[in-house]
């Protein structure tokens, strides 16, 4: 095989950094780096072994941590609305944009026409190679370990975020159910919404409501109707607890 780490388009421990994962075997990650272009312009895969058979394993290990961790937080949600969050979470869009986040494009091993074309910043490749990453780590972890372990690391904060967006994006501004499911994580915890002032006449009144967690004051709102106040107590208790800016 060639000297495949001098071959690398950027110096690999930048990678390691950001994925906060130092690899053990040098030519696993470059394996996982390689598009298939590149290895058919230097000798085919007995030179440079392209991403593709770590695509396919990646596919599977993203597939079960992601099950896992949505399983796991969204107890008391039916499997349908659990099959539409994994859905999301592991199609190309959503690999593409963890790619982006950790700077994978500027890493990647491609032929000449992928790199004249744009491949770096292509949604399909950046996604590919993220599975292969995902399954690089996996491999190359599980001699010292569980393998599933150094994924989750880097993968569930960017999952975490992704999460969040989606869920801001299908219940736009219904705070209240947002809270409400981040509430459910935790079993025993008792939500509830409080009046504590009712202010002006009938026709212009203000509603001060406090949102409360097992009689704890964690947001607080005020509103032209009591709904309009519980979200605003809602949305500041998702501030509180940094799940919103």
């Amino acid at each position: 095989m060639s000297n495949i780490n001098a071959e690398l388009p950027r110096e690999r421990s930048f990678l390691e950094e950001r994925i906060g994962y130092r690899f053990l075997s040098a030519e696993l990650l470059t394996e996982a780096l390689t598009h298939s272009s590149y290895s058919n312009e230097h000798g085919g895969a007995k030179q440079f072994p392209c991403n593709e058979r770590l695509e396919f394993l990646g596919d599977s290990v993203l597939s079960v941590i992601t099950s896992e961790y949505i399983y796991e937080r969204f107890s008391a949600s039916p499997e349908g609305d659990l099959t539409r969050m994994r859905a999301e979470l592991v199609c190309e869009k959503a690999l593409a944009a963890f790619a982006e986040e950790i700077g994978l494009g500027d890493f990647l091993l491609l032929g000449r026409g992928e790199e004249k074309g744009g491949g770096r910043s292509r949604k399909s490749i950046l996604a590919d190679a993220f599975e292969a990453l995902i399954a690089a780590v996996y491999l190359d972890s599980a001699s010292t370990g569980d393998g599933r372990d150094a994924v989750r690391a880097y993968l569930l904060p960017l999952i975490d975020k992704r999460l969040g967006m989606l869920l801001n994006e299908w219940h736009g501004a219904d705070y209240k159910t947002l809270l409400q499911q981040l509430v459910q994580r935790s079993e025993g915890e008792v939500l509830e919404y409080i009046t504590v002032d009712e202010q002006g006449p009938d026709h212009a009144k203000v509603f001060t409501v406090e949102a409360r967690l097992n009689s704890n004051i964690i947001g607080k709102g005020d509103g032209a109707t009591k709904r309009a106040a519980e979200q605003a107590a809602a949305k500041q208790a998702l501030v509180l607890f940094g799940e919103l800016k």
